[in-house]
């Protein structure tokens, strides 16, 4: 029992580093193997060392990806500043060779807008209601950010008008229950965090509190009502109850696939 009991006060910090391949259909062929280093839910709090958060994100560097997404919640508590300008100087020294876009999530939200908006302006890392294009060889793959489903939605047609309908793109929004809002522009790839894996996951039931609409949304690859692919990250930390069960924390590293030929 003493084992057991200590495992499930580690396990919260016994971060992996998960690969997953993805094949998207519309994924131009320069951009075969472009790889997402994908944050999310880092939920800093006082009972977490801020040391863990310092090689956490340095390990996340060391993966050497294309970009670094981070979809948001990187605090814990409400209507409080104090942990935002204390993780957040932390976020501003991530570097990619190809760029750190990020969102916000409830809990930003929670603690204090914005406060939240101004370090995600600072950190030159905002994505949320913006897109970015990459090109290689003449080809172009979109990153794109919406808001959270709960506190500042951002409809993704307006987000995505202006680009053209042939183009391949990656929307970034904290909650995967977004994936199913009322919008007709095709999402090729949809990166979420919020869900924490469901935290404590019971074998062969699952996660018992789950916190979307959608209970087929836990973690890993999943199709929306749409019929469009979402990866839910378990991402890192955790709230109340501050311990993870069966569910480690994960950094997602995800290699877009096109298709032969």
């Amino acid at each position: 029992m003493t084992i057991v009991g200590g495992y499930v006060l580690t396990e919260m910090y016994l971060v992996r580093i998960n690969r997953y391949q993805i094949t998207l259909p519309r994924l131009p062929r320069a951009f075969d193997g472009f790889t997402i280093v994908h944050l999310a839910d880092l939920h800093y709090a006082p009972w977490t060392p801020l040391a863990f958060f310092r090689r956490l994100l340095a390990a996340a560097m060391a993966i050497h990806g294309d970009v670094i997404v981070c979809a948001g919640d990187y605090v814990s508590r409400r209507k409080t500043t104090e942990e935002i300008d204390t993780i957040w100087p932390l976020l501003v020294e991530l570097t990619a060779p190809l760029g750190v876009y990020s969102v916000l999530g409830n809990h930003d939200h929670w603690a204090n807008t914005e406060r939240s908006l101004y370090w995600l302006e600072k950190s030159g890392q905002n994505l949320q209601g913006r897109t970015h294009c990459f090109t290689r060889d003449g080809q172009r793959l979109w990153l794109a950010g919406g808001g959270d489903f709960w506190e500042d939605h951002l409809p993704f047609d307006r987000i995505l008008a202006h680009i053209p309908k042939e183009d391949c793109r990656v929307v970034v929004a904290h909650n995967p229950d977004s994936a199913d809002t009322r919008f007709s522009a095709q999402i090729d790839l949809m990166l979420s965090g919020h869900t924490h894996g469901g935290q404590i996951n019971i074998p062969f039931y699952g996660p018992p509190l789950p916190v979307v609409r959608n209970r087929d949304y836990t973690s890993g690859l999943k199709t929306s009502r749409k019929g469009q692919p979402v990866f839910i990250s378990r991402g890192i930390g955790t709230v109340f109850p501050p311990v993870r069960v069966n569910c480690p924390p994960e950094i997602a590293v995800l290699e877009l696939k096109s298709l032969p030929g």
